[in-house]
């Protein structure tokens, strides 16, 4: 089993920043990939970005240049940095870890006020 704790949403302005992180603990696999989902109400959960356990990173293309994700290896730790926050970037923010299994984080809401 695989827990994750996640922490640093809230509300900014429209421009603004914020960081949230990711704590996994448990059966931590060697190789492995975390990242962030997120949804909004009526839509599915959509991917925002992930890295590996080798420091491989994928970004939608609606964050690409915005948002920038990185990893902890000591601390099992993952981080994503958002910068020039939108209105559409609304959302419950999701931390996931995947080996041979999938986990979720519980979620943070993420509010951009126009």
């Amino acid at each position: 089993q695989v827990q994750l704790v996640e922490s640093g949403g809230g509300l900014v302005q429209a421009g603004g920043s914020l960081r949230l992180s990711c704590a996994a603990s448990g059966s931590i696999f060697r190789f492995n990939v975390m990242g962030w989902y997120r949804r909004t109400p009526g839509k599915q959960r959509e991917l925002v970005a992930t890295i590996s356990s080798v420091s491989k990173t994928n970004y939608a293309d609606s964050v690409k240049g915005r948002f920038t994700i990185s990893k902890d290896n000591a601390k099992n730790t993952v981080y994503l940095q958002m910068n020039s926050l939108k209105p559409e970037d609304t959302a419950v923010y999701y931390c996931h870890y995947r080996d041979s299994n999938l986990y979720w984080g519980q979620g943070t809401q993420v509010t951009v006020s126009s």
